[in-house]
């Protein structure tokens, strides 16, 4: 059941996923229907207040300047010609209502109200008469909404009321006709938005489509394909890393067949001799001391061999997985380099080797002394399998008090590397084309655990090498007190 449970809610997590395109496009799109919505509708209100506000103080101004021809000395003829002239420029209708509610002076009264509303609405906003007081207010009729104003004058001697009209139904149409043009533009862009953003999301989501196909064929082992870049810099950054991705393992992949052929072959090899000669101590020198004890000798040369190969698989695993660490100490790094050059003593007997030494008495570091050994044991077989037809192998350590450091160095007199080679030498599973002259052949391991523990210790190495003249490896170990 929890199983079940499991890959429902691993299915169900797969149907959320969606195309970057359709993420894109559904992004964009909602995103500026937002922001044109938002601007329509502040534009719509905005309209609408503007316009209103506009009327108010045009209708605020034609009150003003009525009561103004009211209050003025000038006789009631001129009065009422002047008052007839604003009302036809404005468009308004004027009034002046005596204080028995009597109507001295109506200009421009549209019937599309009873007079005793328009009165009373008048009466009820002035509110007690106070000259000089004015008021402002709509009132909503069959017609449409209509501003008025509210003036209390004297004219004549007499307390009068000055009723100025504005009927808002033209200034509605003009304002409801420029919200429908918001509202079409609106929704004109909100469309354009659609189109734009989904090509948009197809340029941009074209490349990663194109990628992810790149890499289904890489995943299906074609190394000959390459990931395209684009015009936008994090997709060429991707492309490059892809790309570059591509060939790592390509190499690795590369190297890792020619690590099976090499570790078959170099496993083979010792397999066959230690089963051999086991057999020629059962049936030839069981009885024969000398003869025994130099067939057991091969066992257990070869038998050291398939040691050093097995060690350097599992170093090299290690530290893949990283998991590989470091156990520090003070240790005597003379005595220990003796101890490793004496594991090469049999070479010397047997196969004419001579390994020339110069080494400091009583140098001490600090490090993980089993790691460093591997180090050094490495380069210096390294030195033997490519060293000259002389078969000189040339090891140093020495202390330079300027630096407080140990130099080590090995070097061999063979037929040096060449530069292209020379940056490759650290790789993992990388060994140079030339043959070596000692027949022990290695898995190419050797000099990248090197790499790896040196530069775990952060210590100095290196080599130098010239065509003709050998190769020498070098490493800069910490000189420290031998009580630290």
């Amino acid at each position: 059941m929890k199983s079940e449970s499991k890959k429902k809610s691993e299915k169900k997590g797969l149907n959320r996923i969606v195309k970057t395109n359709v993420l894109l496009w559904r992004s964009f799109s909602l995103l500026t229907v937002a922001i044109i919505m938002i601007i329509a509708l502040v534009s719509y209100g905005v309209l609408g207040n503007a316009f209103y506000n506009r009327a108010k103080a045009r209708i605020s101004g034609t009150g003003e300047e009525v009561c103004a021809i009211v209050r003025s000395a000038k006789p009631i003829t001129e009065k009422e010609s002047e008052l007839k002239e604003l009302t036809l420029v404005t468009g308004a209708d004027a009034f002046v209502i005596g204080d028995g509610g009597e109507v001295l002076m109506p200009y421009g009264f549209k019937a599309t109200q009873s007079w005793s509303d328009i009165l009373l609405a008048a009466q009820e906003n002035s509110g007690e008469w106070a000259e000089g007081k004015t008021s402002v207010y709509s009132t909503h009729t069959d017609g449409g909404y209509t501003l008025n104003f509210v003036g209390c004058e004297e004219c004549g001697g007499r307390e009068c009321m000055v009723l100025v009209r504005y009927p808002l139904s033209s200034i509605a149409q003009s304002v409801r006709q420029m919200q429908l043009y918001i509202i079409i533009i609106a929704a004109a862009a909100i469309a354009i938005t659609f189109f734009v953003s989904y090509f948009v999301a197809e340029k941009l989501s074209r490349p990663l489509r194109d990628m992810s196909a790149t890499a289904k064929r890489l995943a299906a082992g074609d190394y000959s394909v390459e990931f395209a870049s684009a015009q936008y810099s994090e997709i060429a950054d991707l492309s490059a890393a892809l790309n570059y991705m591509k060939d790592e393992i390509k190499k690795s992949g590369d190297f890792q067949k020619e690590l099976i052929a090499n570790v078959s072959h170099d496993l083979k090899t010792p397999l066959t001799m230690i089963k051999a000669y086991a057999s020629m101590i059962q049936e030839i020198s069981g009885d024969d001391k000398q003869k025994r004890n130099k067939h057991l000798q091969v066992i257990i040369d070869e038998s050291d061999r398939l040691t050093g190969l097995v060690n350097d698989v599992l170093s090299t695993s290690k530290i893949s997985a990283g998991i590989d660490q470091l156990n520090k100490k003070v240790f005597n790094l003379t005595e220990y380099l003796y101890g490793v050059i004496n594991k090469f003593g049999y070479l010397t007997e047997t196969q004419g080797y001579n390994i020339m030494v110069d080494i400091d008495p009583n140098l001490y570091t600090f490090a993980d002394e089993e790691k460093i050994g591997q180090v050094l044991y490495n380069l210096i077989s390294n030195a033997v399998n490519y060293t000259g037809e002389d078969k000189y192998v040339y090891i140093t350590l020495k202390y330079s008090a300027e630096e407080n450091r140990i130099k080590f160095s090995v070097r061999d007199t063979g037929k040096g590397i060449n530069d292209e080679e020379l940056s490759h030498i650290w790789d993992r599973y990388y060994r140079s084309n030339d043959s070596h002259t000692r027949p022990i052949k290695g898995t190419g391991l050797g000099l990248s655990i090197v790499k790896a523990i040196l530069s775990n210790h952060a210590f100095e190495y290196g080599v130098t090498s010239e065509e003709g003249y050998g190769s020498t490896f070098y490493v800069d170990f910490p000189a420290v007190d031998s009580l630290q």
